[in-house]
């Protein structure tokens, strides 16, 4: 669930292995190599195709530039953070100097500061949502739950850098590190309860059914949270796939199938397409931690504002770390070795060589590819005008464009 900056370019394709896991997926070509296939086949200075988008070997419609879903995110933040930050001076002196710190709006001095609040993908994805399915007026009414979404979604990592002992997001120290574990976590719950009075206080005929959805999914929040947490006490061969795909979907999708369900409510959706929305999101959002756990291994860290190989070190079950061990190779028992004694301070690189040769970076890429073609099946579902689900679509893939 982490976010780190706003910068996007594109990942790396998977490199073949003869050390993959036994549980890896079939291969298929990742969504930024498709992107890439596609701009060359548009003639020089033509637009892009709407309506028709070219089929896939798999089925799925092809995938749509990063720059507009840059442009989509940008406006997302515009409509978004007046009512986020409107929300968050509402709070009570001390908690408002923590949360205006974390969201960039100050420096711990609390003088104003010109920082950085994240990528606004799950905000951006309620107002999307919402206006493929009911139009600019149901976008311009969806702020709210967008802003409820963004705010839960910042209670999460407040709670997380706690947890976690995470000492820098954004390209400086966490905001627990700065004021102390318990004012993090209190302001943390404060953003939580301010998100439900947003939707409390909306008049909106939907916002009733969007809170009682956003509760359960602060609910799954927690529960993935606490799996992740559990795990860690854990051997290294004592977790599965299964376990960790489970853990990462009720951490990370969740919220994000929660954001296009909400964009779906705030539209007057039919039930079984808001559904597809919450699927097609949690999908994405599993391609999403999979390239995040990749870039927290093997990212730049002036990039990703970041130490490099925070989840080594503190043997963090991430999703490569995990097929790797379950490889069967050489290389999975030497990760294992290596897991089974606490970090040291030493170097990591032997770490981050085992989990590569062990087919762990491999498969993690090849998955988020699977998932984001199952996301796009889900999409056309909910909205089968290729030309209505642009957005969305693009979105989609900006997760996996990534390197940061």
């Amino acid at each position: 669930m982490t976010e780190s900056v706003t910068e996007s370019t594109t990942q790396p394709g998977p490199r073949p292995t003869t050390h993959a896991p036994t549980s890896r997926p079939p291969a298929a070509e990742p969504p930024a190599t498709r992107s890439l296939a596609e701009a060359e086949r548009r003639p020089a200075g033509a637009p892009e195709r709407r309506g028709s988008l070219p089929a896939q070997t798999d089925g799925a419609p092809g995938p749509l530039d990063g720059p507009e879903a840059e442009v989509i995110l940008e406006r997302a933040r515009a409509l978004v953070d007046p009512a986020l930050r409107s929300a968050v001076d509402s709070l009570p002196g001390a908690m408002r100097r923590v949360a205006r710190y974390h969201f960039g709006w100050e420096h711990a001095d609390g003088t104003p500061a010109a920082g950085n609040a994240g990528k606004a993908i799950r905000p951006a994805l309620v107002l999307t949502a919402a206006a493929a399915l009911g139009g600019p007026r149901a976008r311009a009414r969806a702020v709210p739950a967008a802003a409820a979404v963004e705010l839960v979604h910042n209670f999460t990592l407040l709670h997380d850098d706690v947890m976690d002992r995470d000492t820098t997001r954004r390209h400086r120290p966490t905001a627990w590190t700065v004021f102390g574990g318990n004012d993090a976590i209190l302001a943390g719950d404060a953003l939580q309860a301010l998100a439900l009075r947003l939707l409390a206080q909306d008049p909106h005929p939907a916002s009733a059914t969007a809170a009682a959805r956003l509760t359960a999914c602060v609910v799954e929040l927690c529960e993935g949270q606490q799996v992740d947490t559990a795990m860690e006490r854990r051997g290294p061969s004592e977790v599965t796939l299964d376990e960790v795909l489970a853990m990462a979907e009720a951490k990370t999708g969740a919220l994000l199938g929660c954001a296009c369900a909400l964009g779906g409510l705030y539209a007057g959706a039919a039930a079984a397409d808001v559904e597809a929305l919450d699927a097609f999101g949690r999908e994405a959002g599993l391609a999403f931690q999979l390239i995040d756990d990749v870039i927290g291994i093997w990212g730049d860290p002036s990039r990703t504002g970041k130490p490099a190989g925070a989840d080594l070190a503190a043997r963090k079950k991430s999703l490569p770390v995990v097929a790797a061990l379950a490889s069967g190779t050489p290389a999975a028992a030497e990760l294992a070795a290596l897991y089974e004694v606490p970090y040291d301070g030493g170097d990591l690189e032997p770490t981050v060589l085992a989990v590569e040769r062990a087919g762990g970076r491999d498969w993690a890429q090849l998955q988020a590819s699977e998932r984001m073609a199952r996301a796009m099946q889900e999409l056309s579902r909910a909205i089968p005008d290729p030309e209505a689900a642009g957005g969305l679509l693009a979105l989609a893939e900006f997760v996996t464009r990534r390197s940061a």
